[in-house]
């Protein structure tokens, strides 16, 4: 699985800080948790099961800044499977 346009519209939005944000995309659910400058730096997306926990893909956002804090290099990694528990 990799992450589409439509979904990098999503992430490259900015959140509250240090938050964990749950919400839907389409068909699947997604959970994120965001840095401290509200950027998203964990992605779960798949299906949540019955006591909320996604079950699916997990990936992690590579950000790399210069000096003044721009952003140089930024990528998601796809991590692999995602069990039914979080892995913070």
């Amino acid at each position: 699985m990799t992450i589409g346009d439509e979904m990098m519209k999503v992430l490259n939005k900015t959140y509250a800080p240090m938050s964990f944000i749950e919400t839907t995309f389409k068909r699947y659910d997604i959970a994120f948790k965001t840095d401290d400058a509200g950027r998203p730096i964990l992605l779960f997306i798949g299906k949540a099961n019955e006591t909320g926990r996604i079950k699916g893909e997990r990936f992690a956002r590579r950000l790399v800044l210069d000096d003044s804090g721009n952003i140089v290099k930024d990528h998601w990694d796809n991590k692999g499977k995602q069990t039914d528990t979080y892995a913070f």
